[in-house]
């Protein structure tokens, strides 16, 4: 419904064009509209604030700023960020609505890949990111037959019991690496696994994970990193592939199917990977993921 707002001119001099000044809503309310302010202060800041620089940016107390991002914390909108007393966005925006706008341009770019990679390997594919110390699947593709497994759309995931998880982990910047594993620790209560630098260091010398499942028996995950402009992984492409009987295409095929589209979608979004000439190479100036000639799945 829109509201008409009477507005009344100021009288100005003859030669000077007359200014309309914004006339204060009926229906204000403040709390809500200083939440909203936080919210979008953080959204341009993805490194995080402290409660003194946004109390500074948004011209308020620091006592008033503190007690709004204690409540946005507990309803999940932000996390701590690090050690110093940042906070930063979680993805509970787009778990709301799907609409938070960092993730409109990745998902975009990602959603006709990954349905080539599920139509060419018979496999469903799925898109994660980390939040607050978890995998979230921030798009998903089913698989295109009859018969295959998928994980929802939303579907929240330990971090630790995910190739998505790991992929992305092994391929972040420490610092960032740092912040996720401290909100595991916190989410979670537990200890970070002995001799994770370790298999992260595996993970990055062969460039993708592939791991058995820890909650279905018979599903391989198959991961494969998504850069920044920065070279830092913000998101995995995924396969749970799961071999039906007859099936001819086998892990081998998932990974080059992933690993191309996984290289279009950082080249898509700006990003750029650690592969240099191996993803031009990769890349080779198609936008077609091919597979070798009597391979490709049949429904």
């Amino acid at each position: 419904m829109r509201y008409a707002v009477s507005v009344a001119m100021p009288r100005t001099h003859p030669r000077t064009r007359s200014r309309v000044l914004p006339a204060p809503s009926r229906y204000a309310a403040p709390a809500l509209e200083k939440g909203l302010d936080i919210v979008e202060v953080f959204a341009s800041e993805p490194a995080g604030l402290t409660a003194t620089e946004v109390a500074r940016r948004l011209g308020r107390s620091v006592s008033e700023i503190f007690r709004m991002l204690v409540c946005l914390q507990r309803r999940g909108y932000i996390c701590e960020a690090d050690s110093d007393d940042r906070f930063e966005l979680t993805l509970k925006l787009f778990e709301l609505a799907h609409r938070h706008h960092p993730l409109d341009r990745l998902i975009a770019h990602a959603r006709p890949l990954m349905q080539q990679v599920a139509n060419h390997t018979g496999q469903s594919c799925h898109l994660a990111m980390l939040s607050d110390g978890a995998v979230i699947v921030v798009a998903q593709v089913d698989t295109p037959g009859s018969m295959g497994f998928s994980l929802r759309l939303g579907a929240h995931v330990d971090l630790f019991d995910t190739a998505s998880g790991h992929v992305i982990l092994a391929f972040q910047s420490d610092a960032a690496r740092h912040r996720g594993l401290a909100a595991w620790e916190s989410r979670s209560r537990r200890r970070v696994p002995a001799g994770l630098q370790k298999h992260l260091a595996a993970i990055r010398a062969r460039g993708h994970e592939e791991m058995a499942s820890y909650q279905v028996h018979g599903i391989v995950n198959i991961s494969y990193p998504v850069f920044n402009q920065h070279g830092e992984a913000i998101a995995a492409m995924s396969v749970p592939f799961i071999e039906p009987v007859g099936n001819r295409l086998g892990p081998r095929q998932i990974k080059e199917s992933l690993q191309a589209a996984s290289a279009h979608l950082t080249a898509g979004i700006g990003g750029k990977g650690p592969q240099g000439p191996r993803m031009r190479t990769l890349l080779g100036g198609k936008r077609t993921l091919l597979l070798p000639a009597g391979r490709r799945h049949k429904p």
